[in-house]
């Protein structure tokens, strides 16, 4: 059971216009933003801050997705972990390398690349910070400074997310409750407390 629970979709007029944002990535209003919206003025400003980062510019969308993924995984969020993969696969990530993302460090599937950003993933999203200059000299081989400042916006947004949809205990929707179940119960993924 939720700590606090979310309101109608129609709430508010002005959350339920910026939330259609979702529907592209998602499908639905998650269950966060309805429950943000008993402050309507957070859930703007949450809504404009996730089209602002995941928006893509120097990181695609299919390893953003990873990426938000890893760093919930490493915050302990199966809220977050369910959505980003229902995220992962409407942004068209190969199934094998959603469900090998638990072994990015050797699966073959994953590039040099892709693993500095998921290691910096980990590491950023990891209590105390584990971001080090062994890890920031591997990032730093493949990507920008503008494309680390878009990874770590990604990590970071995920970190709000994690925060607060394991204190609210965020009830799970139920397409990515099923993917969760599907795809990343492999890796030891269930609904815990979001039920």
């Amino acid at each position: 059971m939720p700590l606090v629970e979310p309101l109608s979709p129609d709430a508010d007029e002005d959350v339920r216009k910026l939330s259609e944002f979702f529907q592209g990535p998602l499908g639905f209003t998650p269950n966060s933003i309805l429950t943000m919206q008993r402050r309507p003025e957070i859930a703007k400003a949450f809504i404009a801050l996730n089209v602002a980062v995941t928006e893509t510019v120097h990181i695609d969308n299919q390893l953003k997705r990873l990426v938000g993924l890893v760093a919930s995984v490493a915050s302990g969020c199966r809220y977050c972990q369910a959505h980003l993969a229902l995220g992962s696969n409407r942004f068209g990530a190969d199934a094998e390398k959603l469900e090998a993302v638990w072994e990015y460090k050797t699966s073959p599937l994953f590039s040099d690349a892709e693993r500095a950003a998921l290691d910096f993933a980990l590491a950023a999203a990891s209590i105390p910070n584990a971001v080090d200059e062994a890890i920031s000299a591997e990032l730093k081989k493949y990507y920008s400074d503008d494309a680390i400042v878009e990874l770590l916006a990604e990590v970071s947004l995920m970190g709000f997310l994690n925060r607060w949809n394991d204190s609210m205990g965020t009830q799970l929707e139920d397409t990515p409750k099923e993917l969760g179940e599907n795809v990343l119960s492999s890796g030891g993924w269930e609904v815990g407390k979001h039920s």
